[in-house]
């Protein structure tokens, strides 16, 4: 690689997202081995051979780097993308992290939300949930934005109905709640800066390009 070269810059999601990722950027032959000390105290990592950096970030962080161009290149979650609302090309469905964004709740919620009748919804995915009440269903939904065990809403009576992702579906029934409607199928998705999609077109298309070919 030319020295003049300048470097292209991925935010992963922390967690499982950047370890499957990185593991997709190795069978391409793109390897960070400071990634993989479990002790490092960087925020950066660098793999100088191919010109490119990583760092890692907090799902809901990853689209805000890409949209403003501090990173080139994103892996994060369709939900995250979805909630967030931010500018960036989607370049390519990874395939991992496969889930469902469901509208669950106790089966007598069912009939709720066939009458359009106003109801409360509890949600970490307040955008997505209003989406999806407002425009698809056009029913008014009172949205509630819960961070932790949104499972907890209909079972304490703050809400009728949460909008979650589904993976398994065994938190739910633990806790005598069902899928009631699905909203959209969800997965690990790459997404580009609009700048860089241009200036760098030449390396990020045969980026995708080798991933394609692997997935």
């Amino acid at each position: 690689m030319s020295e003049d070269m300048r470097y292209l810059t991925f935010a992963l999601g922390k967690g499982r997202l950047a370890k499957k990722t990185l593991e997709l950027f190795e069978q391409i032959g793109i390897t960070c081995e400071e990634m993989k000390d479990k002790d490092s105290r960087k925020l950066i990592f660098v793999n100088e051979e191919h010109k490119l950096k990583f760092f890692l970030a907090k799902g809901p962080d990853v689209p805000t780097y890409v949209e403003y161009g501090a990173a080139d290149i994103g892996v994060v979650g369709k939900d995250t993308l979805l909630e967030e609302q931010r500018r960036a090309y989607e370049v390519l469905d990874l395939g991992f992290g496969k889930c469902r964004m469901c509208v669950c709740g106790p089966v007598s919620a069912k009939e709720l939300l066939k009458h359009h009748e106003m109801i409360r919804v509890a949600s970490k995915y307040p955008n997505i949930a209003k989406d999806y009440f407002y425009n698809k269903k056009q029913q008014t939904v009172d949205i509630i934005k819960l961070n932790g065990s949104v499972e907890l809403g209909p079972i304490v009576g703050l809400s009728d109905v949460i909008v979650d992702i589904v993976e398994t579906g065994s938190t739910l029934r633990e806790n005598g709640l069902d899928v009631l409607e699905e909203i959209c199928p969800l997965s690990a998705r790459m997404i580009v800066n609009q700048v860089s999609m241009k200036m760098e077109a030449e390396r990020i298309k045969k980026l995708i390009a080798d991933i394609k070919e692997i997935l």
